[in-house]
């Protein structure tokens, strides 16, 4: 496949997630709820989990913002779903990484429709906007870890 042809099916992906995007929502009953926004371009997420027994039920956001900042929310609420925690923080580190151009082994992440969003690398300035919802999910699987201590 030619390298226009993959960026163009790349942007499609991304514009799915925009307009249909996953997991928008509430999680139901009792949830951890972290709220970030990157006051660069304005978005912000309200990312809530369900985390039990180590592993991440249920994940859900809401919030507004770019296409990058709200496809890459609904991306990862699939990817961590069901996961233990550990692996997605670990899927956190390695989509970091590829947001800062490292090499990264795509097999080892099981991201999915996420590798879409490897070309924002080449946009620093947009590189907050694919992280904020990660981080927001950092924050909270750490934030109710040290309450657990």
């Amino acid at each position: 496949m030619s390298f226009n042809n993959l960026d163009t099916l790349y942007r499609q992906v991304i514009l799915d997630h925009y307009k249909n995007p996953r997991n928008k929502g509430h999680v139901e009953g009792d949830a951890l709820t972290v709220d970030m926004n990157n006051p660069t371009c304005g978005d912000r997420i309200q990312l809530q989990m369900r985390v039990e027994d180590g592993k991440i039920q249920d994940a859900k956001f809401n919030g507004e913002g770019c296409s990058i900042s709200i496809s890459s929310a609904s991306m990862m609420t699939q990817a961590i779903k069901g996961k233990p925690v550990d692996e997605a923080l670990h899927m956190s580190e390695l989509f970091s990484d590829m947001m800062l151009g490292k090499e990264v082994d795509m097999d080892a992440l099981s991201l999915e429709d996420i590798e879409a969003l490897q070309g924002v690398s080449k946009f620093p300035a947009r590189i907050k906007c694919a992280t904020l919802g990660w981080k927001a999910m950092e924050k909270g699987v750490q934030d109710e870890g040290s309450k657990a201590e």
